[in-house]
Parts: C-alpha cells; sequence; structure tokens
C-alpha cells in the first residue's frame, strides 16, 4: 500500500484544513486508516483512526475540532481540522493497516503503511 499525503499549509490560528491521503495498493477498503502527527522535538502521536467498520477513534486534544473520515470509492482518507490552534502545529503522517486490532488502533507501530507527512503550520 502506498500513502500519498497533501493539504497542509500555514493557516490562522481559529482557521481550518482539510488533509487528504490518496492510497494505492492493497484494498482500501479492509483498512484501518489513521492521522498521526510530529511537531518538533515531539514524539509522534496518535490524532485520529477509522476502521473499515466506519468506526472512528480521537485524541482528546482533537476531539471535536477535527474529523476523520474515508471515501473507499476514491481510495483517500481526509482529516478535515477546524478551530485550529498553534499547538496542532506539525508534521501530519496518514496511516494504514488491515491487522491494527481495535485496541492498537491510537499506536504508531500497528500500523505498516506510511505517507510521506504534510506540515501544518498554526500560527497565532
Amino acid at each position: 500500500v502506498q500513502l500519498q499525503a497533501s493539504g497542509g499549509g500555514l493557516v490562522q490560528a481559529g482557521g481550518s484544513l482539510r488533509l487528504s491521503c490518496s492510497a494505492s495498493g492493497g484494498t482500501f477498503s479492509r483498512q484501518t486508516i489513521a492521522w498521526f502527527r510530529q511537531a518538533p522535538g515531539k514524539e509522534r502521536e496518535f490524532v485520529a483512526a477509522i476502521r473499515y467498520n466506519g468506526y472512528t477513534y480521537y485524541a482528546d486534544s482533537v476531539k471535536g475540532r477535527f474529523t476523520i473520515s474515508r471515501d473507499n470509492a476514491k481510495n483517500t482518507m481526509y482529516l478535515l481540522m477546524n478551530n485550529l490552534r498553534p499547538e496542532d502545529t506539525a508534521v501530519y503522517y496518514c496511516a494504514a493497516d488491515s491487522s491494527v486490532i481495535l485496541s492498537n488502533v491510537r499506536v504508531s507501530r500497528a500500523y505498516g503503511y506510511w505517507g510521506q507527512g504534510t506540515l501544518v503550520t498554526v500560527s497565532s
């Protein structure tokens, strides 16, 4: 599975961005797909995930502001980010894997396929 992330950029605090991640290879509809992010000097952290059955999971820090979705017909996943904050500044990575068990949806090492990352910068 090859993943290609896009949509990052510079936005003011309170603004919105939508990230996209297109997938090729594999059976996209069977994948658990997720977004992680890594800020400078920090470890990669979980942001959101959506399983093959449509169930979604969010980090507490983004719940109510971010929405993850998928379009299986287009082999594409999205992350709509509203009310952005300076602390959301990071490189955002999409990830996918068909073998992620429920208890591991927030665990980065559970995902075998990763996109290249897209930078989101939120100015105050």
